[in-house]
């Protein structure tokens, strides 16, 4: 799948394939003569009904399972919007790729292949309080990057981020997106003090009065950065290739939000992992309609909740596909 303008995106958003119908009623076929009271698993159950209906299969399948990270640098980082230097994303990529990092080991623990990808970390985008962050060109080569990083026979994608101030634009995107004042999205990111956090609030204000009143793909565009316009085109191209995805955290959330702006649909194959602990993301969930799989106060990025939840979604299809049945036990189901 090769892109050159915004309108084809919005093309391939127009129509996306849905759930597969056979699939999901082979699922629910087997599903209720589990050894087990019905609903018993909870969401374990909702899982692997997911899985079977975005793959198209039954039984779904997670021998390659992905983690996809994106970095890229932003011009807004230069503001003060946050509590270490633009070069620690170059430093965190290079700790990822030795495999020195939290997603490194959940990825080497959950069985998920590890890949990286950086985008053009020596180029920040423009500084969005002044102009869009990026003109039409490099958002589409940054959401075509996003798309070629999902592979064809991939079962399950976690997608996440790396990038210096990259909260700041999280903030501003759902802000331009849904309303409400800057603070109302905007928290503290990788920990900046009060008076940083006021001059965040203000940047994500000033960028939000300079490009409200947009589509969600031009709102990304111009408040985003290259690995949120990454992540967002590996989502689409999980969608067209019928792979479930994980979202990480508030950053990735925000990052796809703009796809549901243009087709309220567009996110029907993600689950949210987790709740991170930058507020923003709650209300986030709350206007996409997003129940986040768990809450354990994460707010790292580097698809690190996405991965972790790996091991549930590898549960709840380990207990749909290995449980017995009442017959093959031989144990009463009434």
């Amino acid at each position: 799948m090769s892109i050159s303008s915004v309108a084809q995106i919005r093309t391939l958003l127009a129509s996306l394939p849905g759930e597969d119908e056979a699939a999901i009623a082979a699922w629910a076929a087997r599903e209720p003569q589990l050894t087990k009271p019905a609903g018993s698993l909870g969401r374990l159950e909702d899982l692997g009904r997911w899985l079977s209906a975005w793959q198209g299969r039954h039984p779904a399948r997670l021998g390659r399972v992905c983690a996809r990270v994106f970095a890229g640098n932003h011009g807004v980082a230069a503001l003060g919007v946050s509590a270490f230097p633009p070069e620690v994303t170059v430093q965190m990529v290079a700790n990822f790729r030795h495999g020195g990092a939290a997603i490194n080991q959940l990825c080497n623990t959950f069985g998920t292949e590890l890949q990286v990808i950086a985008l053009d970390l020596d180029r920040p985008t423009a500084d969005f309080t002044q102009g869009p962050a990026m003109d039409e060109a490099e958002f589409v080569a940054a959401f075509q990057a996003g798309m070629d990083a999902v592979p064809d026979d991939c079962h399950l994608l976690c997608v996440g981020e790396m990038g210096i101030g990259n909260t700041t634009p999280a903030a501003a995107i759902p802000c331009a997106l849904y309303g409400g004042e800057a603070g109302f999205w905007t928290g503290r990111g990788t920990g900046v003090d009060n008076d940083g956090l006021d001059r965040k609030t203000q940047v994500v204000a000033a960028g939000v009065a300079r490009h409200v009143g947009q589509s969600g793909i031009d709102i990304l565009r111009c408040l985003g950065g290259r690995e949120l316009a990454a992540m967002a085109g590996a989502v689409l191209a999980a969608r067209l290739k019928r792979v479930p995805v994980l979202l990480d955290g508030y950053v990735c959330t925000a990052a796809v939000a703009p796809l549901a702006a243009e087709n309220p649909a567009a996110l029907d194959h993600c689950v949210v992992a987790h709740a991170s602990a930058e507020p923003g993301h709650r209300r986030l969930m709350e206007k996409l309609d997003k129940q986040p799989l768990f809450d354990l106060g994460l707010r790292l990025g580097e698809a690190s909740g996405a991965a972790l939840a790996v091991g549930v979604v590898r549960a709840a299809l380990a207990c749909h596909t290995g449980m017995a049945t009442f017959a093959e036990a031989g144990v009463s189901d009434s």
